[in-house]
């Protein structure tokens, strides 16, 4: 893993820190909690450079077509509105974060962050070139968003203690991890985030 110094080029991309993915939630990820303080910690660092910190979010209609009834995958999760499609009063987002809907028509699912989203424009608009990737979960909106994000000519940085994964088939998260770095990501432990030099551990 590299340690990183942050730039004025880079931005933080918080994924999906919803109610309803978090255990006790309709689509609970195990451990979900766990990822909040080291999200916590990077929001803190890139707020102290005044570098822009973007949280995505799941605001679907009541008949999502990924939700089971309208012969989807999952249950009804982070229907627009909702205490469960609300970001957890955990984290510690700023007011002047940039909030991107996602996968917010009925006909149209979007593990993305940039999908169907103004994500990429605005971010360019900003002069950002790099994004640091967290949040939930790590094999489905995290790694489609950070694959997204490379595609998109963004450098992609993830940190895997901010990340956690469903799991639905052991290995789904590390299978995950490996497509992400195999693609051009950079694992970087939360300690190294932030540091004054680039080094490679």
């Amino acid at each position: 893993m590299s340690a990183i110094h942050l730039e004025p080029s880079d931005a933080l991309l918080i994924i999906d820190m919803q109610v309803d993915f978090l255990p006790g939630g309709a689509l609970g990820v195990e451990a979900g909690h766990e990822v909040v303080a080291p999200i916590n910690h990077l929001i803190g660092l890139f707020r102290e450079q005044g570098l822009p910190i973007v949280a995505s979010r799941d605001w679907h209609p009541e008949n999502h077509c990924s939700f089971a009834a309208q012969g989807g995958p999952w249950p009804p999760h982070c229907v627009a509105g909702t205490p469960g499609a609300e970001f957890t009063a955990e984290l510690a987002l700023p007011d002047d974060a940039i909030v991107v809907s996602k996968a917010d028509t009925a006909a149209q699912d979007a593990y993305s962050a940039f999908k169907g989203t103004r994500l990429a424009g605005e971010l360019r608009a900003r002069g950002v070139g790099r994004v640091t990737v967290c949040g939930l979960a790590t094999d489905y909106c995290v790694l489609n968003t950070v694959t997204d994000a490379l595609e998109e000519g963004f450098d992609a940085i993830i940190v895997p203690e901010a990340m956690r994964a469903v799991d639905a088939e052991a290995g789904d998260g590390r299978r995950a991890m490996d497509r992400m770095v195999a693609r051009g990501a950079v694992p970087v432990r939360l300690g190294e985030v932030g540091m004054t030099a680039l080094s490679v551990a």
